[in-house]
């Protein structure tokens, strides 16, 4: 699946913009400009697209024939409506957006101009730095678009070495409520659970935590429901009560925390018969 060499802008450089912007320039396509406004995103975009001219985006926009606007989500549909009534799509011009939140409606203005739209949201954090082009391997792009400019879409992620994967328009909110639940509570249940260690008197928790933490991750993902563990999944009542009591300590976000994730776990250990009815019925009384 091999794009046409394309000459490509980018409006902003964050850290998406900027690394999506060099894996873009390695698989053979010419960036025509970067839109950088403040010193972090200027030495970012020199850092990884150097030589390539900081530009406004209109000047972007009037050199390029593929524009990725790698924009915050709520600045995004503002964004584009405003360089549509300023006149500076063209018919034919490739626009794509990096929102996991949306599809290709909150392109209708430029869309409207004559261009066409892509969405293209990879399925990763980004640090901004060039170890991210060698996670963004085999890394799954969300990629919307209508039936004749998907294949673009499809092969300007292969060309990122990425795996396209197709959420359709009304989708995409649900399928960026998952990433978002997934990966920045897992953050936060970190957080938290150092935090704890912290308060006993472990110097540093990370390293009692990675170990398990990944093993688990990884359980997690290759068996589903299938890998739960710990004494909720075993019906351990006693323990549960002894952990409650332990967080009366602790924050009360934490404890909040334990028992809304402890409830979901009951409900999903007891769908598959890991615990009785009543053991669920008694851990939910206890979580309560």
């Amino acid at each position: 699946m091999d794009a046409p060499r394309l000459g490509i802008g980018i409006i902003s450089a964050g850290k998406v913009g900027t690394v999506l912007g060099a894996a873009l320039a390695a698989s053979g396509h010419r960036i025509t400009g970067i839109h950088a406004v403040s010193q972090d995103s200027r030495d970012r975009a020199d850092a990884l697209l150097p030589g390539v001219e900081i530009l406004d985006p209109a000047e972007i926009l009037r050199r390029s024939e593929l524009v990725l606007f790698a924009v915050p989500d709520d600045v995004l549909g503002e964004l584009v409506a405003g360089l549509a009534a300023a006149g500076h799509f063209t018919t034919g011009q490739l626009i794509a957006h990096t929102a996991g939140r949306y599809g290709t409606r909150i392109l209708q203005p430029a869309l409207d101009a004559g261009a066409f739209g892509l969405a293209i949201h990879p399925a990763m954090t980004f640090t901004g730095m060039s170890m991210d082009l060698q996670r963004l391997t085999d890394c799954v792009f969300a990629v919307t678009a209508d039936e004749i400019m998907l294949p673009v879409a499809q092969a300007l992620v292969v060309e990122m070495r990425g795996e396209p994967v197709v959420i359709a328009e009304h989708d995409r909110v649900s399928y960026h409520a998952a990433l978002a639940h997934a990966a920045n509570h897992l953050n936060t249940i970190t957080a938290q659970s150092a935090d704890m260690l912290r308060r006993i008197g472990v110097d540093e928790p990370s390293n009692t935590l990675r170990a398990l933490m990944y093993a688990s991750l990884d359980n997690a993902l290759r068996s589903g429901a299938g890998a739960l563990t710990g004494p909720v999944s075993r019906g351990d009542v006693g323990t549960v009560q002894a952990h409650l009591a332990a967080l009366e300590a602790d924050p009360a976000e934490t404890n909040d925390s334990y028992r809304s994730l402890s409830r979901a776990t009951a409900l999903r250990a007891a769908a598959r018969g890991l615990i009785s009815q009543s053991t669920l019925e008694e851990l939910l009384r206890v979580l309560e």
